[in-house]
């Protein structure tokens, strides 16, 4: 029994782990239309969404995934 608890509770802990390092396709909007920025995973991939991109031409909001 207390072999299958360990194990489920090993599961559960891997399903929230893994969620947390999906990955992403990111992108920004810029004056000539969608520039995509690469495949972000986890918290690079929430950084990337939480720090605007900067060119010379301003500054734009990223967004990964289907947000």
């Amino acid at each position: 029994m207390k072999t299958k608890l360990f194990f489920a509770a090993t599961l559960l802990i891997a399903s929230f782990a893994c969620k947390k390092d999906e990955c992403y396709d990111c992108h920004y909007d810029g004056p000539n239309g969608e520039v995509e920025l690469g495949e972000f995973c986890g918290d690079a991939a929430e950084d990337q969404e939480n720090t605007p991109y900067v060119d010379s031409t301003g500054s734009y909001e990223v967004h990964c995934g289907e947000h």
